[in-house]
């Protein structure tokens, strides 16, 4: 369980660049709930962590504005009644949320204008609307 979190093939995170915090759990378990910390907190210092690739830190540290303080991301897990079940789900959430922060931007769309026949089209089902809402009207008024 402890060891590196694998965040994609060439960046790795050691673990002692992750913070772990534990807390009681307010989801299922009965009176455990109330005994044991089970509810998993996993922060990582995207910002400062020496792990995070230079030309990845700066994407990171921008898409992740909005959801890190300071520069630390965190993230909790608490459905499972287990804090080891909550440990691999935190980590599987930071690995996840890292690797969409550092996903690459889709490539940018060319404009293009329609075509005469997309055009066409279109208008044809215009046509057949119109006639289709003026053949309701009531008949004896025309």
């Amino acid at each position: 369980m402890p060891g590196p979190l694998l965040v994609t093939s060439g960046w790795t995170v050691s673990e002692h660049e992750l913070a772990w915090r534990f807390s009681r759990s307010s989801g299922p378990g009965g009176q455990s709930v109330n005994t044991t910390d089970s509810r998993a907190e996993l922060s990582f210092d995207v910002a400062r962590a020496p792990s995070v690739p230079e030309h990845l830190r700066e994407r990171a540290v921008s898409r992740l504005a909005g959801r890190a303080v300071d520069g630390v991301v965190t993230v909790a897990a608490s459905e499972h009644r287990s804090q080891l079940q909550n440990r691999e789900a935190a980590e599987q959430r930071l690995a996840q949320l890292l690797r969409e922060a550092v996903a690459p931007p889709p490539p940018q769309r060319r404009a293009t204008r329609p075509t005469r026949g997309s055009k066409e089209r279109r208008l044809e089902g215009k046509r057949q609307r119109s006639q289709i809402k003026r053949s309701r009207g009531s008949r004896g008024e025309q």
